[in-house]
């Protein structure tokens, strides 16, 4: 059985919004990234450099697929669209206070506004499609990660 063409066309929507956010969050991120992160007091849990890149990558894809599956419901969906957008605002958010700003506690207080808009996007993709909702566990683990990595920063830089 074969996708519908209305459901290839949602998945290349979902998706390349959820990517649009990669690249506005990188806007912010590029020049703090490799001149003002490395200065700062990191946790030794701090994973290497080169495997954010990779990870967000395959986050943001699972994204696009999970609000896709969502969108083809054709009721009830308003709400969960709606929490979605909210997160991935507070996605791209985070980058723009964090290395745009330079302003980790900001950031700690919009990654934890990110945590709860994820778990409510979580439960209402998972009423709405498991599946949809099942795909942003991974999601939801790592940005539970980088609250812990972000609140160590903002500890040992205070």
């Amino acid at each position: 059985m074969g996708l519908s063409k209305a459901l290839v066309l949602k998945l290349v929507v979902g998706i390349g919004v959820c990517l649009l956010a990669v690249v506005l969050g990188s806007v912010f991120t590029s020049s703090g990234v490799r001149t003002w992160y490395p200065t700062l007091n990191k946790p030794p849990f701090t994973p290497p450099g080169w495997l954010f890149g990779p990870v967000w990558t395959v986050l943001y894809i699972l994204m696009g697929v999970a609000v896709a599956l969502v969108w083809q419901r054709s009721s009830g969906v308003n709400a969960a669209l709606t929490v979605f957008s909210v997160q991935l605002v507070l996605n791209v958010l985070w980058s723009l206070f964090f290395f745009g700003l330079r302003l980790p506690a900001l950031a700690l207080v919009d990654i934890a506004l990110l945590w709860g808009a994820i778990v409510a996007t979580l439960v209402l993709f998972w009423r709405t499609q498991p599946a949809a909702g099942a795909l942003l566990v991974p999601y939801l683990l790592w940005v539970s990660f980088a609250t812990m990595l972000n609140a160590s920063i903002v500890w040992l830089n205070r």
